[in-house]
């Protein structure tokens, strides 16, 4: 206990410094306008109740846009998080839009593709990115491959161009192509969002799928080998409902490699949740399971399964305490911290 106590504290510490060196800011002059955001989260995970592990998260994100009239707007977009850090990149997304009320939106550069920015996530209110990329398999190495991830992704390493339409009645639909990369020849992505906003029950409904030819050393996944094959085709859909302050959501995401070379990393990973708001408090429980080779079967595919109950109070607009327990890999952990969010 006294070693979660010191990582409790000195996770407050370094989230509050974090935050400060992040702050937000927004400033208009005249059609011009700049925006910076992020969030910085400190805490302490133990996963054998001897010696916590500090564990830290943080993202920043700075637009700059231009309105050329009532219909037109230009933007650049740069971010950059822990997550590419950990990975030795230098951005997250960069790339430049233009959005026109009519048309829609386009976007070019290194980002995600369009499937993934019109799906939904699990419902999670705890501070271990459960929706991307989880912190605490950092702490926790699976004992083999995990897609962790239910939702589509076809990386943000390639030069990508995304269209996505205005709101068309209650839908919205995109499509985005990538290459110029050394992983892939190309990559094709194409998704749809139904949305009901209103009224005392909301929705949301996606669906994406994905080609990409001859992924060469090719990894999204960052549980997972990397991808030499003919071809990999990837679907995926979700759902997330709002009654009151219940929010329920399900996603799964399927992955098929034709012909792969070396370690299997396809398969299929499929997610649920729930989650509960009341006053300042919030509680998720949210469950994922993988399951990865499961279409080879010349080798025996490895399944995992992970369950997170976690808690937050919101001590005011910008500073969350959160604490989540779980059980991943076999392997119970517990983990605590402090998020700030600009």
């Amino acid at each position: 206990m006294k070693h979660i106590c010191k990582n409790i504290v000195a996770a407050g510490v370094i989230a509050l410094f974090s935050g400060a060196a992040a702050h937000a800011l927004e400033y208009k002059a005249g059609d011009f306008g700049f925006k910076l955001s992020g969030y910085a989260t400190g805490g302490a995970l133990d996963y054998d109740f001897d010696n916590p592990d500090f564990i830290g998260d943080w993202r920043a994100r700075g637009e700059v846009d231009w309105r050329a009239n009532d219909s037109n707007k230009l933007g650049l977009v740069y971010s950059i998080d822990a997550a590419a850090v950990d990975e030795d990149k230098f951005l997250r997304e960069g790339f430049t839009y233009w959005q026109n009320r009519d048309v829609g939106r386009f976007e070019f550069g290194f980002t995600d593709s369009i499937a993934r920015k019109l799906g939904v996530g699990l419902p999670d209110v705890g501070g271990l990115r459960v929706n991307d990329k989880p912190l605490f398999y950092k702490k926790i190495t699976p004992n083999g491959p995990v897609i962790s991830d239910t939702t589509l992704t076809t990386g943000r390493s390639a030069l990508r161009l995304n269209y996505a339409t205005m709101p068309i009645g209650m839908a919205q639909y995109g499509l985005s192509v990538a290459g110029l990369t050394d992983h892939y020849d190309y990559a094709i992505d194409g998704a749809v969002k139904i949305r009901q906003p209103s009224g005392k029950v909301k929705t949301a409904y996606t669906f994406g799928a994905s080609f990409m030819s001859h992924p060469d050393g090719y990894r999204t996944d960052a549980y997972t080998p990397r991808v030499y094959a003919d071809w990999r085709a990837q679907v995926s859909g979700g759902i997330n409902i709002q009654y009151n302050s219940w929010m329920f959501g399900t996603t799964a995401r399927l992955i098929y490699d034709e012909n792969p070379i070396g370690p299997i990393s396809d398969g299929l990973a499929v997610g649920t949740g729930v989650s509960y708001d009341i006053l300042n408090y919030s509680i998720s429980l949210t469950y994922i399971f993988s399951d990865t080779g499961v279409w080879n079967r010349d080798v025996d595919d490895y399944m995992d399964h992970t369950a997170i109950a976690s808690f937050r109070y919101k001590y005011s607009e910008n500073v969350d305490i959160w604490m989540s327990g779980g059980l991943t890999t076999e392997t119970p952990f517990i983990a605590v911290g402090l998020r700030l969010t600009l």
